[in-house]
């Protein structure tokens, strides 16, 4: 793949993410705003000390959180799109756009959803300020295992597949990565620091809506991250609706 390409894929990448982004903010406003109001009025009630705002609650649940939003889509679609590069053609022979879907939901598998099982995100009033920093470590160790071994489940199913074939390796592969995460599940420190009155039914709806904000900007970047390299790679021949042979490597 040359350099000209590669440019354009990232280009598209971060318009992908760009547009995915706009999407995740639209649940994130529907959905995690009204939990976070919620927490932030127990941790309200329930404590004696009042600190002045430095940035209004009404700024950070618009500006502040459509910034964040906007920006994260924009860094991660082209970083996806980067790893897309590599992926094409080395993890079978599928098109640019079922490409693009399988590295988003293994991304999205890999890089949130192991993690968050371990380390669930916990809204405000949820967790002491003392251990921030260990529970930000824990985290972020907890996501470099996964893609690790992601990674190292990826190129093991690879290894494995003309002994056993490409069904057999990959529930080989699958398999060990499973057993690997329950070791760290098991090994790595629990932290349980919800207050023992703070209400399960609003700590489960954030948790969930966080889970969903994820799921939307990372499959809404895979289907139009899909879309627009399918276009530039595979693009359709006149008067057909059918696109080009992918080849196999790049």
């Amino acid at each position: 793949m040359n350099s000209a390409t590669v440019r354009n894929l990232l280009v598209r990448g971060m318009l992908a993410g760009l547009a995915a982004g706009v999407l995740a903010l639209v649940v994130a406003y529907l959905l995690g705003e009204p939990g976070v109001d919620k927490a932030i009025a127990f941790e309200d009630a329930h404590s004696h000390e009042h600190e002045m705002e430095v940035v209004s609650r009404s700024l950070q649940s618009t500006a502040g959180l459509a910034t964040g939003v906007l920006v994260y889509g924009v860094a991660f679609g082209g970083i996806a799109a980067l790893a897309f590069c590599f992926a094409l053609g080395r993890v079978g022979r599928f098109s640019p756009r079922a490409t693009a879907l399988l590295l988003s939901g293994c991304a999205l598998l890999a890089v949130y959803v192991v993690p968050f099982l371990k380390y669930p995100a916990n809204p405000p009033s949820v967790g002491d300020p003392d251990t921030i920093g260990k529970r930000t470590a824990l985290y972020f160790l907890m996501m470099v295992l996964s893609v690790l071994l992601a990674v190292a489940a990826t190129l093991l199913g690879k290894r494995l597949a003309p002994a056993l074939g490409t069904w057999w390796a990959t529930v080989a592969a699958v398999a060990a990565f499973a057993v690997v995460i329950g070791l760290a599940y098991a090994f790595l420190p629990v932290i349980n620091e919800v207050p023992q009155d703070f209400p399960a039914a609003l700590l489960w709806r954030f948790r969930l809506s966080a889970l969903a904000i994820q799921s939307v900007l990372w499959g809404g970047f895979g289907l139009l991250f899909g879309e627009l390299a399918q276009r530039l790679l595979a693009p359709a021949p006149a008067g057909s609706g059918a696109g080009r042979a992918v080849p196999a490597t790049r």
